[in-house]
């Protein structure tokens, strides 16, 4: 429909498989299935529930009656109250021993537990994907020479490949901390109105091995090692928090890339992908636009920004329970995870497809060389008898001269300078043999090497391609 809002996450930016891991039949059949899981597991344990109920339940988990959830959440103003209902009616021979013992938080929050971690999984998993796609590029240009900027003005050389694996220890910084999230998540399990779980001691007259052994298999069934050890009537919302830290830190490094590739690009010295019939700008049919980039750095701002939520919904939590965390949780979580999904996408398209212009790449070193050598000239100079003092005054006075005659359009001519200099004691030719980039770069190839090395066993062996068509 066109004549109401959609959100871009879902008609521009995520996967296909965000995008069904938070639809609503996901999530409402993740209920169905929570409620089948209870009331199995229940029936094992001994209460008064049949095989026939808990099958009759299994067979309506999918024919979810969205007409009538509708209609009863307009009478009774409760979501959770309008698919039990629902449920109920899909299975009317199981529907008085539906929600035994739970409060809506039973369904409402171990399925957001479920969905999430899946969803952190598949992050992890892009992640990954991500840094196989860097590590290729860093290997391939770890020896070639590029102008290192601080305050993005030129500083010394660096290579190609160096500067990438700056990029990869963010992201895998970002790996390490989803995989903490991962290790550190629980079920909630049935715990009761408040968390005390009187209602199960009556259930299961005071036997708290048989409530323990309830959550234990519920947790298992769903894939999860362990239960909080405590907890109100909902998880602790402390865990959103982690959550949406890890997907804030993976939008710092995304963003801080993306930035690098945008100030390079606009010296021509690295280029994001640009089809062949793409479209820079509607006026100016020349431009070429690092449009992915500037997306990424787009979307990594709203994430960052996005993340607050959770720990304010964190720290308000009033007592045993309030419902204040409720609509804020709705929108903040899911979207959270689409927009790191989005990231993630253009993140590897963008570096499936990135291209170096060495012959740039080279020129702005030779440009800058001359001044970045002369530290090296300056050591060269004193170990041949000549004084230090001296020769750092006839390279700083030549420099500025150098520098104005180039702020006049005009080609350096510093290395001329110095070789006129009889004080300096270096000749011509020996000026020019030291005008090797490959002098200056120190251990950069050493390093991506080494890197690597330690990267490569963590990274899947056969990342499989998933559909990543970017906009």
């Amino acid at each position: 429909m066109t004549d109401k809002y959609e959100s871009p996450f879902s008609t521009r930016y995520a996967s296909q498989y965000m995008l069904r891991l938070f639809s609503q039949d996901m999530r409402y059949q993740t209920w169905r299935r929570l409620w089948a899981a209870l009331a199995r597991t229940q029936m094992q344990l001994g209460l008064p529930i049949t095989g026939a109920q808990v099958d009759e339940l299994q067979a309506h988990i999918s024919d979810i009656d969205y007409d009538c959830v509708r209609q009863r959440e307009e009478e009774v103003h409760h979501d959770v109250m309008a698919h039990i209902q629902a449920y109920g009616k899909a299975a009317p021979n199981a529907a008085p021993i539906l929600h035994l013992g739970a409060t809506s938080c039973y369904v409402t929050d171990n399925a957001d537990l479920i969905l999430y971690r899946d969803a952190l999984l598949y992050i992890r998993t892009q992640l990954a994907m991500l840094l196989k796609k860097l590590a290729g590029f860093a290997d391939s240009y770890k020896n070639t020479p590029a102008l290192g900027y601080t305050h993005y003005q030129p500083a010394q050389l660096v290579t190609i490949g160096k500067r990438a694996t700056l990029w990869m220890q963010d992201f895998k910084s970002d790996l390490d901390e989803v995989g903490f999230v991962l290790d550190s998540m629980r079920f909630l399990g049935c715990r009761g109105t408040i968390g005390t779980e009187a209602s199960f001691m009556e259930l299961f007259g005071g036997d708290e091995e048989k409530i323990d052994q309830m959550n234990a298999l519920l947790a298992r069934e769903f894939g999860f090692s362990e239960c909080f050890d405590v907890c109100g009537q909902t998880y602790p919302r402390k865990l959103d928090s982690r959550i949406l830290n890890a997907l804030s830190a993976i939008a710092q490094s995304a963003c801080k890339m993306a930035n690098d590739i945008r100030l390079m690009q606009h010296d021509r010295q690295l280029m994001e992908p640009f089809e062949s019939a793409q479209v820079g700008s509607s006026a100016m049919a020349y431009k070429q636009n690092p449009m992915r980039c500037e997306r990424i750095c787009s979307l990594s701002r709203y994430l960052m920004v996005n993340a607050l939520n959770a720990p304010m919904t964190a720290s308000v939590q009033w007592l045993e329970r309030t419902l204040d965390d409720s609509a804020n949780r709705r929108i903040s979580l899911p979207e959270g995870f689409l927009c790191a999904d989005a990231i993630l996408r253009l993140a590897i398209h963008l570096c499936s497809g990135l291209r170096v212009n060495e012959a740039l790449v080279a020129k702005a070193v030779r440009e800058q060389l001359p001044f970045i050598a002369t530290e090296n000239l300056l050591m060269e100079g004193v170990k041949r008898g000549y004084d230090r003092q001296v020769l750092h005054e006839i390279i700083r006075a030549c420099s500025m001269e150098a520098h104005r005659k180039m702020d006049e359009g005009e080609a350096c001519d510093l290395m001329e300078r110095l070789a006129a200099q009889k004080e300096f004691g270096l000749t011509q030719a020996r000026l020019d043999a030291l005008m090797d980039p490959a002098l200056y770069t120190g251990r950069c190839a050493g390093q991506v090497t080494k890197f690597l090395e330690k990267l490569y066993p963590l990274l899947p062996q056969d990342t499989a391609e998933e559909e990543n068509t970017i906009l």
